[in-house]
């Protein structure tokens, strides 16, 4: 029988001490439920909220207070970024020789995960066609390697992630109905920081102490930056937010409270036109987010691109014609980067 889960501010000090802060009382629902599925070792649980709500780090939460697989692996699989035609060898693996290029065995990433938890991230743009191979494998419990004559029985807890409601999808045919209800047996949603305001000052104060290599001494908030943060709309939630406290601490030269004028300076300093007095202070602000978070330079380069359409596809038009004159750039060549970082259909086209 499950452990009963810990009062709400004993909840939100265990989350918080995982990298999941929160101080809303509509969190606390999803903190029980959270704590309960990590005590639940061998269920499937789907997490639902929009893009920067925390599913990965709430999924990583879960991982680590899971006594039976918090001391082995944590994977995640990106499937919005998943190769078509490498998939099978990149989630089960291969055998030497298998297919061109084979040149010698491989484990999956579901093998890499054996015994601990595979997250995966934006279940809801998972190709079509690999959702019955997926299915197979979480209702067998074993995957074959490509190549292989056997099956390899595994141990894996998967918790999936979608940043779009999943019945619409299985009602268009975008996905199956079998595969999610497979995996939706524990359901949570994130809901967006915009319905948190309750979380804002925690996240500001936990993001301004998290990265005091940008800047050290913040000891409180001035009141009116949190009602002028209450009235922002976070559209890229809490990563956005986290992206702009970066910022404004990059950009403070005194005092040891954040104030409305400061992060008014980040602010107007994010819409202006970067000159070239102002691109090494990114740059060296890119170099410090690359080497606290570890990223190879290429994977720094890919985000980058990403998160730079999500933003203009927020202020810069209604069309990707408009878009892409916004942009500077050929609408097929948008076209052909959203897709390369399925961001999804996008605005509509041109009418004509």
């Amino acid at each position: 029988m499950g452990t009963k889960p810990p009062d709400a501010d004993r909840l939100r000090e265990i989350f918080a001490a995982l990298g999941f802060v929160t101080s809303s009382t509509k969190m606390t629902s999803v903190l029980q439920c959270a704590f309960k599925a990590a005590q639940a070792s061998d269920t499937t649980i789907l997490i639902q909220g929009e893009t920067g709500t925390g599913k990965q780090v709430l999924a990583r939460a879960i991982h680590s207070l899971d006594a039976k697989r918090a001391q082995f692996p944590f994977v995640t699989v990106h499937c919005s970024t998943v190769n078509e035609d490498l998939a099978e060898s990149e989630l089960f693996g291969h055998r030497k020789g298998s297919f061109s290029g084979a040149v010698s065995s491989r484990p999956g990433l579901f093998q890499s995960a054996d015994h601990g938890t595979v997250f995966l991230d934006d279940v809801n743009d998972l190709p079509l066609r690999l959702q019955p191979k997926l299915l197979d494998a979480l209702q067998r419990g074993s995957v074959r390697p490509l190549g292989a004559d056997r099956e390899q029985h595994l141990d894996v807890r998967v918790i999936a992630a979608a940043n779009q409601r999943l019945e619409p999808l299985v009602a268009q045919g975008a996905f199956r109905a079998d595969l999610y209800h497979r995996l939706n047996v524990i359901r949570m949603a994130l809901p967006p920081l915009r319905e948190r305001e309750e979380d804002l000052a925690s996240l500001v104060m936990e993001f301004a102490h998290r990265y005091p290599e940008l800047y050290e001494r913040i000891e409180s908030l001035e009141p009116e930056l949190l009602e002028h943060l209450k009235a922002c709309r976070f559209e890229g939630n809490v990563r956005e937010l986290e992206n702009a406290v970066q910022r404004t601490l990059f950009m403070k030269n005194d005092g040891d409270s954040l104030t409305r004028a400061d992060w008014l300076r980040q602010e107007n300093d994010a819409v202006e036109a970067v000159n070239s007095d102002e691109m090494p202070k990114a740059a060296n602000l890119l170099w410090i987010i690359m080497l606290k978070n570890q990223l190879p330079f290429p994977e720094l380069m890919r985000q980058i691109e990403g998160e730079l359409l999500r933003r203009a596809l927020q202020i810069g038009g209604k069309t990707r014609k408009e878009i892409a004159e916004f942009l500077k750039t050929s609408e097929r060549t948008l076209y052909h980067k959203m897709q390369a970082h399925g961001i999804g259909a996008g605005p509509r086209r041109e009418a004509g």
